[in-house]
């Protein structure tokens, strides 16, 4: 599983990637989370506002900060 975590890398965006974590922790999955920064990047998944979240190449959430338990749901 690839999780990929887009934005510019402001608070949101880390806290966004620390929730992924802890949800790829608690569930026990395997899975590489990237960060992407580059604004090129991430108008590629059609997200205009960030942080995102992207699993698999399919953008789960955006432009917000996604809890633990609800990045949990997208990751089952």
């Amino acid at each position: 599983m690839i999780i990929k975590v887009l934005g510019p890398g402001c608070a949101n965006c880390k806290r966004l990637e620390k929730n992924v974590q802890v949800a790829v922790k608690e569930l026990g999955v395997d899975a590489s989370i990237e960060k992407v920064t580059d604004f090129k990047e991430i108008s590629k998944y059609g997200v205009m506002s960030t942080p995102a979240l992207v699993v698999d190449d399919e953008v789960k959430v955006f432009g917000k900060v996604a809890k633990a338990e609800e990045i949990k749901t997208f990751l089952k």
